[in-house]
């Protein structure tokens, strides 16, 4: 009795006949070949499609338009805490609502010259830094503003601010606009990005913060 699996092979239309061993072999192969394709295709796809969730990810969670990733320092309270140490008055400008700071301390180089030195972000986030020369010499005004050229002089609430103004330059760093002025006997830059009139918020409050001595 012959076997049930012994007949004939499988019966191609396009041939008329059933098809040979070496055919068979021919075309399992052949259908091996093509899931392997697909089942490679559809791996890529998958991980095209896990590449572009991540990157989904990151633009809208991680860093998102708009989001404020510095965290701001309380400038006065450093200002008080870092008064013990001076006998000058440290400027601690009180501003208005939308100012804020990402970075507040007293500095001391090789020289041995001591800065306080306050990071501000202004309401149009733009940024300004104020320095502050402790017993410094008069020096200190050009080794802080190395080649910069002063341009003119604004008074600012009675105090006279000389201006140096880079804007348009290249390779000027922080200092595309500056403003100094010496108030009771206290060195001061004021240095940023900013737009005059956030210049001259800043001057109004680090003039009376210093003349009032209400700095701490």
């Amino acid at each position: 009795m012959s076997s049930p699996n012994s007949g004939p092979g499988r019966v191609v239309a396009e041939l008329g006949r059933p098809e040979t061993p070496e055919e068979t072999a021919a075309r399992k192969a052949e259908n091996s070949r093509a899931h392997r394709a697909n089942q490679t295709t559809r791996n890529l796809i998958l991980a095209l499609l896990a590449s572009l969730a991540i990157v989904l990810f990151t633009v809208l969670v991680v860093v998102r338009p708009g989001t404020n990733l510095v965290t701001p320092v309380n400038y006065r309270s450093v200002a008080a805490q870092a008064q013990k140490d001076v006998s000058e008055t440290l400027a601690s400008p009180a501003l208005p609502s939308g100012w804020h700071s990402n970075d507040a301390e007293l500095k001391t180089d090789s020289g041995k010259t001591v800065t306080w030195y306050v990071g501000l972000i202004t309401p149009k986030q733009q940024f300004i830094a104020l320095e502050q020369g402790i017993h410094t010499s008069d020096t200190w005004f050009g080794s802080l503003l190395g080649k910069a050229q002063a341009t003119g002089h604004v008074t600012i609430d009675g105090v006279r601010w000389t201006v140096y103004d880079q804007r348009g330059a290249s390779g000027v760093g922080n200092f595309p606009y500056a403003l100094a002025a010496t108030i009771d006997g206290s060195q001061l830059v004021l240095h940023g990005s900013a737009s005059n009139a956030e210049f001259r918020v800043l001057a109004s409050a680090v003039a009376t913060s210093v003349s009032n001595g209400t700095g701490n």
